[in-house]
Formats: C-alpha cells, sequence, structure tokens
C-alpha cells in the first residue's frame, strides 16, 4: 500500500478540506485528489463524500481511518529504529489549532533548526500507549479519570483559559467580556466532542454554571462550524484562548474572554521518564518556565485539575 497514499488520505480527513490537506503536506490539491483516488481505487471503496464545503469521511472511510493512522505509526517506528539518535522529536498536539500546537509552535520558533515531528492522535488511551511504547515522546492531556502507565511523568503545564465565539448578530457580540453564570440563557454549541477527557470536563463547567453545553451532532470541520456560528443570532461555542482559527473578514467573528472566574481546560504534557532525547528535556524545561498558573479565585479549574 502507498503509505503516501494513506498520509494523503489521513490529512484530508482530518483537515475535512483537500487544499487544507495540500497546504499541510505541501502537494497541490491535484496531487492530493489523485493520491486518495489511487487508494479508494487499490481498496475498492469510496472514503470520502465531496461536499460544497469541504469533504467527509464515508462509513468506509470512517473504518479505514484508526487503521491508516496506525500504519503510519508503524512506518514512523521503523524509520526511527534505524536512526537512533537522529531522529525528530515526536509530540502529540491533540489538534493542530490548540494551545499545545501554539505552545511547541513557540518553541520551535525559538530553536528554528530542531527536527520536529508533529502528530494529532484524538484518543487519550492510545496516546498514552504511544508514549508508553516509545513510539511518541510527549503528549498533552487532562488525565481526568485515567490512570498514568507506569514509567510515565506528567506535569502541569498548560492552563487554556476560555473565550466565548460569537457571530455579529448575536446577543453578546458587543460584550467586553462575560461571566459564566450570565451564559445560562445562551446555548453553547460544540459539535462533534467525543473524547471522554472533554466531554467529562465541559460536563463539569456546564454543571457549575448551569450552562447548556451541546456536543451532541457530526462535527464537519472547524470551517463549517464557523460559518454557521458567523450566520447566527443564537449559536456561541467555547474555543480555548490558545486556539488559532482564521475566518474570512466578512463572517465578523467576535472572541470574548470569560472572567468571574474564567474556565480554565488544564494540560498536562506526559512522557516517558526514561526518554533521553536531547530536545525533550529542553522543551520540557521551556515549557516549565512558560506556565504561569493564575492566581487562586481568579479562575475555575475541575476537582480533578491538580
Amino acid at each position: 500500500m502507498d503509505l503516501d497514499a494513506v498520509r494523503t488520505f489521513v490529512a484530508v480527513a482530518e483537515a475535512g478540506q483537500f487544499q487544507a490537506a495540500a497546504d499541510e503536506l505541501e502537494v497541490t490539491q491535484q496531487a492530493t485528489s489523485k493520491r486518495v483516488a489511487a487508494l479508494e481505487r487499490d481498496l475498492g471503496v469510496r472514503l470520502f463524500a465531496r461536499l460544497a464545503r469541504g469533504a467527509r469521511l464515508t462509513v468506509d472511510g470512517q473504518a479505514l481511518l484508526p487503521h491508516a493512522r496506525e500504519l503510519l505509526r508503524a512506518a514512523d517506528r521503523v524509520r526511527a529504529a534505524v536512526t537512533p539518535g537522529r531522529r525528530a522529536l515526536r509530540v502529540d498536539v491533540v489538534g493542530k489549532r490548540i494551545a499545545p500546537a501554539s505552545a511547541l509552535h513557540d518553541f520551535y520558533r525559538q530553536r528554528p533548526g530542531i527536527e520536529l515531528d508533529v502528530v494529532t492522535l484524538a484518543d487519550a488511551a492510545a496516546a498514552l500507549a504511544e508514549v508508553a511504547a516509545g513510539a511518541v515522546d510527549a503528549t498533552f492531556r487532562s488525565l481526568r479519570e485515567i490512570d498514568l502507565p507506569r514509567g510515565l511523568r506528567a506535569s502541569r503545564v498548560i492552563d487554556d483559559r476560555h473565550e466565548l465565539l460569537v457571530g455579529p448578530r448575536h446577543p453578546l457580540a458587543g460584550a467586553t467580556s462575560v461571566r459564566p453564570a450570565d451564559l445560562a440563557a445562551h446555548p453553547i454549541w460544540m459539535p462533534g466532542v467525543t473524547d471522554p477527557e472533554p466531554l467529562g470536563y465541559y460536563a463539569e463547567l456546564a454543571a457549575a454554571f448551569g450552562l447548556r453545553i451541546d456536543t451532541s451532532g457530526p462535527s464537519f470541520g472547524v470551517e463549517a462550524m464557523l460559518a454557521e456560528i458567523a450566520g447566527s443570532a443564537r449559536l456561541a461555542t467555547f474555543v480555548g484562548a490558545g486556539t488559532r482559527y482564521l475566518w474570512p473578514e466578512s463572517y465578523d467573528l467576535r472572541r470574548i474572554p470569560l472572567a468571574g472566574p474564567a474556565p480554565v481546560y488544564p494540560l498536562k504534557v506526559i512522557w516517558r521518564a526514561d526518554n533521553r532525547h536531547p530536545v525533550l528535556a529542553d522543551f520540557l524545561d521551556y515549557l516549565h518556565t512558560r506556565y504561569r498558573s493564575a492566581p487562586p479565585g481568579e479562575v475555575w479549574t475541575p476537582a480533578w485539575a491538580g
């Protein structure tokens, strides 16, 4: 099986668009489409439904995705096995638009000569297993109701404050800040959240402030969600202060900080205690140096944050 085609399939699945995947892979959109088409011919199934706003996985595509990711991880392990001491630092940032990715990017800008392999693993248990196996050097998780596997270490390094994202016609669009308690009358829309870690966090946040946070329904990608919010007078969503979204200027979306208190999503970096990769030590030092926890009383964090 062509690994480039498999890698392209995973990139399109994660980006939700052929063009976005092409940009990430640094190839043309035509090349991206050809690779996916070749993989579909090889497997004899259709992997994506092409939509006006992007691409959505078919049932066959959904079935293939976890196996495709495992195939790429296996290929990376093979490559790493024959280049001891010279491989890139492999870091799971969960998603390339959220706070861990921003932290890793800032680290790289200070040390542009280092080699990095940035991956996104959606499942927390799988990510910890990859770190324990030595296939990934570090990951970022909240570790809510998860026992740290033997041999791993964890340290809280990110407190990602929440912001409210709304369109120009939303009743709160003109606010400079919003208290969580003031959102009780405004439903929060976060489609497609399935990981138990964030699901549990948002359930506790909703209970603490009497909020309605809707995580049901499929996710058609960030671009589709932003378009829906921009045109709605009712929809709003939460984004982390460290999340980087881009949208057309015509959307006129507003990012409004939450305060009084500010809900915080706590994240820990997890690594293997016996990992001697030289760049990992520098990265951990960088994370610990930049981390500044907020004074008590100014933020809300779940009881398990630690």
